[in-house]
């Protein structure tokens, strides 16, 4: 039976040679889960004051994937003759549509929505900066309560040309009055266990650490180091690389069939997530590999004997993870993993170690 030690025991001075029972073990798996809970908890309390936030930085990708497919799928005008607005000279009427919606307020402190579509007549002229700018040349007449005097300047964020992105088309939905309440509650909660990953693998170590030798234990910094960074890259790798492939190649599907999908903002963050996590969980497999290799679990020869199983467990797992059908979105994520697994070959070529007990280890360091 294993032993904890004071190096791993959180009350100094407190010092357990006795074995540990089977109670004993369930004790300190509780104590370690609470743990867990209450940072998670505190986690929870701060990601839910920046919930709005970290929904926005996540609905990035699927928000450009539809700009992309409203493009793809849209009639092309060859034969418009275009100019950009620096080379207008002054004084050129023009009309401004908005592509979004906005709203004015009077001095009252009352407001009115100018709703996306709505056109109005301007007129280019140049700024102090020397940057053309919009502004109308008569009153803007919007109801009796709301008039807009002439010479206002359409902001300049209005008509950047990434400002359709903001349009009502391109938001994601919730049915619900409460629907918006619940997401953010889902957000803060994944949000504080990406944030505490480092705790969390703490943690985990601190539980199956009695059961290694003392020369083993100094494997805890570079195991929590490693399991880290691999977490946060295959986070990176699904938010940036693989989610994006497969949200265009659904998108595109649909807009060119003609089809206007509804897309729900609980939907949506289900299916980031489960990549999210299920990449970060996968690009775990060097750290594993380093881990048990160092103790000697895992040798490179029985990694290469076992590679034609692991392709296939590799396939089913990017199949899982894929919100597609086809195979090249797939490949998406199988080459990676694949990737992974014979980089963990070499891990463990370099680093496999056969385990050795506390006297031999002594003895070995001896010599």
């Amino acid at each position: 039976m294993s032993t904890y030690t004071d190096a791993y025991d959180e009350k100094p001075g407190r010092l357990d040679e006795s074995s540990m029972s089977f109670l004993d073990h369930l004790d300190e798996l509780r104590k370690r889960i609470v743990r867990c809970a209450l940072f998670i908890a505190v986690a929870f309390a701060v990601c839910w004051a920046f919930s709005d936030k970290i929904y926005h930085f996540l609905e990035i990708p699927v928000r450009r994937a539809m700009a992309e497919a409203k493009r793809s799928a849209a009639t092309d005008l060859k034969q418009a003759d275009t100019v950009i607005l620096s080379e207008q000279a002054d004084g050129t009427a023009l009309n401004f549509s908005f592509r979004t919606d906005c709203q004015v307020a009077n001095t009252a402190g009352t407001s009115v929505l100018i709703p996306v579509g709505t056109t109005i007549p301007v007129k280019v002229q140049h700024g102090s900066d020397g940057n053309p700018e919009l502004a109308i040349d008569n009153p803007w007449f919007i109801n009796d309560q709301f008039i807009i005097k002439a010479g206002w300047v359409v902001p300049r964020s209005l008509y950047d040309p990434n400002v359709a992105d903001n349009s009502p088309d391109n938001k994601l939905i919730v049915l619900t009055a409460q629907g918006a309440f619940n997401l953010y509650i889902k957000v803060s909660f994944y949000a504080a266990i990406f944030f505490t990953v480092p705790f969390l693998l703490w943690q985990a170590w601190l539980f199956i650490a009695p059961g290694l030798y003392p020369h083993e234990k100094k494997y805890a910094i570079p195991f929590i180091a490693m399991a880290s960074v691999f977490f946060l890259l295959g986070c990176a790798f699904a938010y940036w690389i693989a989610f994006p492939r497969a949200a265009n190649f659904l998108l595109g599907v649909a807009a060119n069939g003609n089809l206007r999908p509804q897309l729900t903002a609980d939907d949506y963050f289900d299916l980031i997530n489960t990549i999210m996590l299920g990449l970060g969980l996968v690009f775990e497999i060097p750290t594993v590999t380093f881990f048990m290799s160092r103790l000697g679990l895992v040798t490179p020869r029985m990694l290469l004997i076992v590679w034609r199983y692991a392709v296939i467990v590799i396939f089913i797992l990017a199949a899982v993870l894929s919100p597609t059908t086809d195979i090249p979105n797939m490949l998406v994520f199988a080459a990676p993993m694949l990737m992974l697994y014979f980089f963990s070959v070499g891990i463990a070529w370099v680093f496999y170690k056969k385990r050795q007990t506390e006297r031999e280890a002594r003895e070995a360091r001896e010599k």
